[in-house]
């Protein structure tokens, strides 16, 4: 049986500004005017970033790399027409690692990319998904 989420969202009584909470109670605000917080759309490429972003912390420990720093920028394009939904989204892996070997990270990044992030996987799959790597040794 698959693990079921759940999440609560509730509107705060202005404008778009929605109030969300998962399972650590942490509240985020969500705001469909990209306001008072990140828009839905915005929320789905910050879900997408710490989703790939854990499995490399993950990957790259487990491969004892001396991680330092891991920061993702991610830009996604949309459709003109409604659905305005994602057509392609660049990831821009910035990852400080002091003797770390360009291909360990990119080992790292495909395979979160390719086999554990959920959130890729949860996207259509016509969503052209690029990376771009800057490693700094």
């Amino acid at each position: 049986m698959a693990k079921a989420k759940h999440v609560g969202l509730t509107w705060q009584g202005r404008e778009l500004v929605f109030s969300g909470a998962g399972a650590g109670g942490v509240r985020v605000p969500i705001d469909g005017d990209n306001v008072a917080g990140p828009g839905p759309m915005e929320s789905l490429l910050l879900a997408l970033a710490a989703c790939t972003g854990s499995d490399v912390v993950v990957v790259m420990r487990k491969k004892r790399v001396d991680l330092r720093e891991l920061r993702l920028e991610v830009t996604g394009q949309r459709r003109e027409e409604h659905p305005q939904r994602y057509v392609a989204i660049d990831l821009k892996y910035s990852v400080t690692a002091p003797g770390a070997r360009e291909e360990q990270v990119r080992h790292a990044i495909d395979l979160s990319l390719a086999k554990y992030c959920s959130v890729t996987h949860s996207l259509n799959p016509d969503i052209a998904i690029r990376y771009e790597l800057v490693l700094q040794a």
